[in-house]
């Protein structure tokens, strides 16, 4: 696929850092490389995001590249650390399963599905022992 300069940017920053980043980090992050405006990494995050290479935490407005590739036919699972902020993809089609039932019962359509489950991963668990 076909990247134009600032989704390859974007995205190569966000693989670098591994870690959730807000448009603006992605912004501050990029200004040495000729990313000057909000909109540039809006524009290349809504391409990125629409191919499925890039996420969107919702509840840290904040971004991340995909771990699964073609994970959008599946359901899109986040586990965020509360003290590290690392963030594991799982992609589980048991539950992609179940989420299809539920809206089947309800006559609804969803049109996306992720799920974000905050916690402490195991290494910080660990550390504190």
């Amino acid at each position: 696929m076909d990247r134009s300069r600032n989704e390859t940017l974007v995205y190569g920053f966000l693989k670098t850092t591994n870690k959730p980043a807000s448009a603006y980090e992605i912004l501050d992050g990029l200004r040495g490389d000729g990313l000057r405006a909000p909109q540039q990494v809006y524009r290349a995050l809504s391409k990125l995001i629409e191919t499925g290479a890039v996420h969107r935490i919702e509840s840290l407005n904040a971004f991340v590249t995909c771990k699964h590739h073609g994970c959008g036919s599946e359901v899109s699972i986040f586990m965020l650390c509360e003290r590290c902020d690392d963030v594991s993809e799982v992609v589980d089609t048991g539950i992609a399963s179940s989420l299809d039932a539920l809206c089947a019962s309800r006559q609804f359509s969803g049109t996306r599905r992720m799920i974000e489950i905050t916690g402490i991963c195991t290494s910080c668990r660990e550390a504190q022992h």
